[in-house]
């Protein structure tokens, strides 16, 4: 355990740093300053982070560009004849039906929910389980008239869905420190009750360090993941993350 221990948090120091920023979807937040322009883009990046991660990482450029670099303010006040480029969107599944819906709820969200961490925490001040986070959120997205397709591009973890996407998306707000890739801009969480991401590299990875057992990529096995590596780190589980990813995807471990 104690060498299993040291070769993660080596290996979780390797790739969390700022020179793996422009290989990785969170490099999309990144082109921005503002606190509701990095969130959205980084809901968007990490929305349509699935696929190759080049062309993941461009089409989310793309999109960024077709708002002017000005995510929230497009989503406050963009009307319905500007909503025409974005029907034409297409990331693999993610079309422009999607697409549209997507702008309309966080229009709904930021007009009526404060923001995107308010409606993942509820509204409350403190968080207490992010499982419940994280059906706050869909509850909220899908609140308005929807095209039933859409569902499928935000996770339900009352369905067992890993949520790989989502729990990403909170590890970049969320967690907290000094090397510059996760932002911190969320208060009201703490690192330590994240999910760790999963999904197939990391999951193979996990099972081939003895971190998980056989068996399906769910949210249970998430939070199967995320107990075992709060045996190394009860305070901040997740930055293991990125040692599994980075052996998975970076080292063919």
């Amino acid at each position: 355990m104690t060498n299993l221990k040291i070769f993660l948090d080596q290996k979780a120091a390797q790739y969390n740093s700022c020179a793996f920023i422009e290989t990785d979807p969170v490099s999309v937040p990144h082109l921005f300053s503002r606190k509701e322009d990095i969130e959205i883009a980084g809901f968007f990046a990490a929305t349509l982070a699935w696929g190759q991660r080049k062309v993941a990482i461009s089409n989310a450029r793309r999109l960024m560009q077709m708002m002017e670099m000005e995510p929230h303010d497009l989503g406050l006040h963009f009307t319905d004849n500007a909503l025409k480029p974005f029907r034409q969107f297409v990331h693999r599944t993610f079309n422009g039906t999607d697409c549209e819906y997507f702008l309309w709820a966080l229009k709904n969200i930021y007009q009526n929910h404060v923001d995107l961490e308010n409606v993942f925490c509820g509204g409350q001040e403190d968080v207490t389980d992010v499982a419940t986070a994280l059906v706050n959120f869909r509850d909220t997205f899908f609140s308005l008239d929807h095209p039933p397709r859409t569902e499928k591009h935000v996770a339900n973890v009352l369905k067992n869905a890993t949520a790989k996407r989502l729990n990403m998306f909170l590890r970049w707000m969320v967690r907290r420190d000094d090397n510059g890739v996760d932002y911190g801009l969320w208060k009201r969480f703490s690192p330590a009750q994240l999910i760790c991401p999963l999904d197939v590299h990391s999951g193979r990875v996990a099972r081939k360090l003895g971190l998980l057992p056989p068996g399906a990529d769910n949210f249970a096995a998430a939070l199967g993941l995320t107990e075992r590596l709060r045996v190394f780190d009860a305070d901040d589980p997740v930055r293991y993350d990125y040692a599994l990813f980075g052996l998975g995807i970076f080292e063919g471990f």
